[in-house]
């Protein structure tokens, strides 16, 4: 075990705890993350985050569009007897350059709310496909259809939403920006996590989460993630404001594509909700 896991272990077991971390993080006890429903008073907040909470929405949207997917893919797979389908579970991914630090610290890295299962009915099967090639190209026509169906609700925000979330990295060059993040080197080794930047801190916690013992994973992802937020609140002190004021810019720069978004986004997703049993829900602290 790395020293900077047996420090963290340490406040497992009733050593020191960080001070911003809440009395239900640590420890067997600690709450699981739960699901919220309720959408933003404004809809470009969901496509256009600059805080960690407001990635919570970007995140279920993303979730959401994935699960749209994979009904329609499962569905005609169904309807033409094509058996293939055994795909992962779904996950809620959080946004590095727009760190959740409330989720962080309650929770740690590795946990986040469990994705919601769909609840539309299954089609009435179809006739089978017959032979190899036939199994295979019905099977490619599912994909296309799941593709297309996820695309319907993607297309008309996916381009304006990468422009901005790609611009976000921008920011690390900011003056006051980069002079937070010189802080941070002091800050994990004070909390025994001897690192020179932010990547550097997650390798020491990824080796010191893979040697763990499978009864200190829980209580030590979390111990990192409340060392993580402790640390980075100075940047996002920084960081944030500097974010609000930037997307504030973008939306008025594309104000034309953004008022049909604002317009169009919500109600269909309301659509696709009916139409394929899935509920749009977020992660919440």
């Amino acid at each position: 075990m790395t020293a900077a896991a047996a420090a963290l272990v340490t406040a497992c077991s009733g050593g020191a705890v960080p001070a911003d971390r809440s009395s239900t993080a640590g420890g067997p006890q600690a709450s699981p993350a739960r699901l919220g429903y309720d959408l933003p008073d404004d809809p470009a907040t969901m496509l256009f985050p600059a805080t960690g909470a407001e990635t919570r929405w970007t995140q279920g949207l993303e979730v959401f569009t994935q699960q749209v997917a994979r009904v329609t893919a499962a569905s005609c797979a169904r309807d033409t007897g094509t058996g293939f389908f055994g795909q992962p579970p779904l996950a809620f991914i959080r946004f590095s350059d727009v760190p959740d630090l409330d989720f962080v610290a309650r929770h740690g890295f590795g946990q986040s709310a469990e994705v919601p299962e769909p609840t539309a009915p299954a089609p009435s099967a179809g006739a089978p496909a017959t032979g190899r090639s036939a199994d295979h190209a019905t099977a490619r026509d599912c994909r296309g259809r799941a593709q297309a169906a996820a695309e319907t609700l993607r297309g008309p925000y996916a381009g304006l939403q990468a422009q901005w979330l790609r611009g976000l990295s921008s920011l690390h060059s900011d003056p006051a920006v980069a002079r937070a993040l010189r802080s941070l080197p002091a800050c994990f080794s004070a909390h025994g996590v001897k690192a020179r930047d932010e990547d550097g801190f997650f390798a020491r916690a990824d080796a010191a989460l893979n040697t763990a013992a499978p009864t200190e994973l829980p209580c030590l992802d979390r111990e990192f993630g409340s060392v993580y937020a402790t640390c980075m609140r100075p940047v996002e002190a920084v960081r944030e404001p500097a974010r609000v004021r930037a997307r504030r810019s973008f939306l008025t720069e594309n104000a034309t594509e953004v008022r049909d978004l604002r317009r169009d986004l919500v109600p269909s997703l309301r659509r696709a909700e009916r139409r394929y049993g899935v509920r749009l829900a977020f992660p919440a602290p």
